[in-house]
Order: structure tokens, then C-alpha cells, then sequence
């Protein structure tokens, strides 16, 4: 079982997806124990997780998901409307630490999908590597450095660099500790799943 290192502050307002992710394990009808046996996370962290008091890996994030029986992307507020305006953009929580994250594309896009993520010095998706349920994985570095592995090669990206590859291949990412903040935007096509998908079956 994994327990993560839990980040004693509170999710910020706009990342918090704990009453989500506890709504959702209710209505598996799963105890948090399934979930975490499921997830490979500890109970304890699942319950940290559930109140956010604690933020998650990107990959641990995904497991819980796919353990609730629902899709990552059903946890975003997608914006209403064609035009998404800068003061306006919902934030999201895609697990990973020391990162500030926003949907740019609109509720009902499913051709593809825009985030924009802020990320500190030291912050990225977290060691395990992840994979998504999507073709295609494209990102540009507006500003700062990023180091990306997938599929076990790593590559430094700069501002202005930008890498495409198969999303559902393994990948993780992490903006070097020495270089300062880092900006990227990150397009997947086609769009993640906004909706739930069947839950497994109980355990035993």
C-alpha cells in the first residue's frame, strides 16, 4: 500500500475534489477500505484525500478514479461557452504536486482538451509514471524548464519547446528544482472522459 506524503494544508477553494471523490465511493456502495485495497493507497490517506487535507500523485489519482469507477475528467468544472475568458478559468485538481491547473476548453468539447498548468520549482505529476485514456498528448513550454519521461526517456524542455507523444503510454513530469517557475499548456486529444464508467465488482 502507498502512503503518500500528505500535504497538512487544506486544498485550496477550486482544487478541492474531496466531497467528489466521497460521493462517488458512496455511490459504488464501496467502505474506504475497498477503495484504498483497490487504489494501493492506505485507508487513512484515502480519508485525508476525501476531506483534502491532502494532495495526490497524478498516478494514485487516476488509480482512486478507476477504483470509484469513474474517469479523472469527471472531476473538472468545465467552463460554459465557447470563449473562456483569463479571469474566468475554472481550476482543476489532476492530482501532482506544487502545481496550480485550469481547463481551458468548454463543457461538451470531446474533440480535445486544454489545460494550463503553473508549476513551482520541484513541483510535477510525482515519481510513478501514468498513463491516459486519450490519443494524443501535446505540450508546449510557455515559460520555465520540464523535465518528461515517457516510456523511460527523459527530455528537458525549455520555453518554447514542445513534445508530442502517445498519451496512453507511461509519462511523468517534473519542472527542475533549480529553475524557476514553470508555465505549460497541455493538449490531449481526444478529450478525457467527463462521465463515470462502470465500477468493478466487489471485492471477494
Amino acid at each position: 500500500m502507498l502512503s503518500e506524503d500528505a500535504v497538512p494544508d487544506p486544498v485550496p477553494d477550486g482544487a478541492r475534489i474531496g466531497a467528489q471523490l466521497r460521493a462517488a465511493r458512496l455511490a459504488a456502495r464501496l467502505s474506504m477500505a475497498e477503495v484504498a485495497e483497490r487504489a494501493g493507497l492506505t485507508k487513512g490517506f484515502v480519508s485525508k484525500l476525501e476531506r483534502d487535507l491532502a494532495n495526490v500523485s497524478v498516478a494514485s489519482l487516476i488509480r482512486l478514479c478507476d477504483a470509484l469507477g469513474i474517469s479523472v475528467g469527471s472531476l473538472f468544472q468545465a467552463p460554459k461557452g465557447e470563449v473562456v475568458r483569463r479571469d474566468a478559468r475554472p481550476r482543476i485538481n489532476f492530482g501532482g504536486r506544487k502545481m496550480t491547473e485550469y481547463l481551458l476548453t468548454p463543457s461538451g468539447e470531446k474533440r480535445v482538451q486544454a489545460i494550463l498548468s503553473d508549476i513551482e520549482p520541484g513541483g510535477g505529476s510525482g515519481k510513478e509514471p501514468y498513463a491516459l485514456p486519450a490519443g494524443v498528448e501535446f505540450v508546449l513550454i510557455l515559460a520555465g524548464q520540464l523535465q518528461v519521461t515517457v516510456a523511460g526517456e527523459e527530455v528537458l524542455l525549455e520555453e518554447g519547446d514542445a513534445l508530442t507523444f502517445t498519451a496512453d503510454m507511461d509519462h511523468a513530469f517534473q519542472a527542475p528544482a533549480g529553475s524557476g517557475p514553470t508555465r505549460v499548456l497541455w493538449v490531449l486529444s481526444p478529450a478525457l472522459p467527463d462521465h463515470g464508467h462502470e465500477a468493478p465488482p466487489p471485492l471477494g
